[in-house]
């Protein structure tokens, strides 16, 4: 039987991390041991100005390479299925859904303030070695020399700094580059989280809707077990009974909800709705 994939679909700090964390406690359900697998994402492509991947760099050994890291999991663990979290697929569904092939996707969304007041933190964060090296396990080994580079620059920016943020953060978008020259940070990450969701939120769409489960981060964490019960039913675990779920939900928090807004303050949540506010509205947030 093929090991299903499920991929969750969201914008940095939306709560894609304690979605994967809670689905992989259950017996079966496995990912990597680290936060993302960008590298692997990437292979083939690394040198690609962003991480908005078209479908055309979809290559023959793309694909294989990218699928056997899956199988090598799936293997490994023994997983009948594989959950994956990268943020930056948010910028390329159609790139990852031409290489896993019947893969179903949950798309969580988070009010993008609270998400951009996180986000803005992570920009500007100290270097945390362990994090950095659990990713660097699963670097293709022709890309190491490229990747090292990459990131020596990013921590040297950061030095040298006034703002003693990062050269780059997050899901790296086609013009980033400009963003930063024209925008503040604070605008920069509520444009980087308006771009991952306008695009998934598109790709999604044109799926087959049994292969898609939209889902609301406040909702999540106010009501888990509802919401968690719904992602079992849209897995097919029938064997997942309602203690297991209970306790699989049993520390997520709502105690975030409104943190980012707060850390922005109301003048930047003002200006960032003249920025963000349509794709807000969209999503639920009006």
């Amino acid at each position: 039987m093929e090991v299903q994939k499920l991929i969750i679909i969201g914008a940095p700090r939306s709560g894609t991390n304690m979605l994967r964390d809670v689905l992989t406690s259950f017996d079966g359900v496995e990912t990597w041991p680290c936060d993302e697998i960008n590298y692997i994402w990437r292979y083939g492509n690394a040198r690609y100005p962003s991480d908005e991947i078209p479908v055309s760099a979809v290559r023959p050994r793309v694909k294989t390479y990218i699928r056997q890291q899956f199988d090598k999991l799936a293997e490994k663990t023994s997983a009948q299925i594989i959950v994956e979290k990268t943020c930056a697929n948010s910028l390329r569904v159609p790139f990852v859904d031409e290489i896993m092939e019947n893969a179903k996707y949950i798309f969580i969304v988070r009010d993008g303030m609270d998400s951009v007041g996180s986000a803005k933190l992570r920009w500007t964060a100290n270097l945390d070695l362990s994090y950095v090296l659990q990713k660097a396990r699963f670097i293709p080994i022709l890309d190491i020399p490229y990747y090292a580079l990459k990131y020596a620059r990013n921590r040297v920016f950061r030095m040298a700094s006034k703002s003693k943020r990062l050269a780059m953060w997050g899901p790296q978008l086609s013009d980033m580059d400009i963003l930063l020259q024209k925008y503040s940070l604070t605008e920069v990450c509520a444009l980087q989280w308006q771009r991952c969701v306008e695009l998934a939120h598109n790709a999604l769409d044109m799926l087959p809707e049994d292969r898609v489960l939209k889902l609301n981060y406040e909702k999540f964490v106010t009501e888990p077990v509802v919401h968690l019960s719904r992602i079992i039913q849209f897995m097919n675990r029938t064997d997942i009974n309602q203690e297991s779920i209970e306790a699989a939900v049993a520390n997520v928090s709502s105690r975030s909800l409104g943190k980012g807004r707060k850390l922005l303050g109301p003048n930047e949540v003002e200006q960032l709705e003249f920025l963000i506010g349509g794709t807000l509205r969209k999503m639920g947030y009006g």
